[in-house]
């Protein structure tokens, strides 16, 4: 029996090949994000996820948001390519295992609407081009303050991935909005899934 064959894969290498693929959201989803401007204010956010996993070292994964919940219109695009780090078991699930997103081959940003753009290009660093609508521009590697970035910094999510029924659960976002920045705040419960593209 193949390991994609496997309803709930257990062990690491199975979750490691039953992951390879395309996977995405079901619909929009919602979740909670805290304000970038510090305020300590937490905003609703509703995005659509994208997941490829070349390899089990490998991804590549885009991010889409919106302004409304049925998503009908697009604000942000964001791709992140890089490699993955596997754990150990993460208690939530017997078969969820660690897992660290390093974003260390690209971490791209698209406006999609004219008031993202705007926005972006408030927080711009010195000597990085304007953004505009539709237009991709990567940021690696590049400080960001908006998005808390140092100049050369790495940026890496720090989560967990489980597999049940051919669905694939990340780890729910934390209702203060805190991000999974840094290891400590690796996330404990699980998100809505995303579903195997053909």
């Amino acid at each position: 029996m193949s390991a994609t064959a496997i309803d709930t894969p257990l062990t690491l290498e199975e979750v490691q090949t039953y992951a390879l693929g395309e996977w995405a959201s079901l619909s929009v989803e919602l979740r909670p994000t805290e304000d970038r401007t510090g305020s300590g204010k937490i905003d609703p956010t509703f995005l659509k996820r994208h997941f490829h996993y070349l390899s089990k070292d490998q991804f590549v994964g885009t991010i889409t948001m919106f302004a409304d919940n049925y998503g009908q219109m697009p604000l942000l695009e964001f791709e992140f390519k890089g490699a993955l780090n596997w754990g150990e078991e993460h208690p939530i699930a017997k078969g969820a295992w660690v897992i660290d997103y390093v974003l260390n081959e690209g971490f791209a940003v698209t406006p999609l609407h004219e008031q993202s753009a705007q926005m972006l290009n408030m927080g711009l660093p010195e000597g990085m081009e304007p953004f505009a609508v539709g237009e991709k521009k990567d940021i690696l590697g590049k400080a960001f303050p908006m998005f808390h970035i140092e100049e050369g910094q790495i940026v890496s999510d720090y989560d967990l991935i489980y597999f049940h029924s051919g669905l694939l659960f990340m780890g729910a976002k934390h209702v203060d909005g805190t991000p999974f920045d840094k290891a400590e705040n690796r996330p404990h419960q699980l998100q809505i899934p995303l579903s195997r593209l053909p």
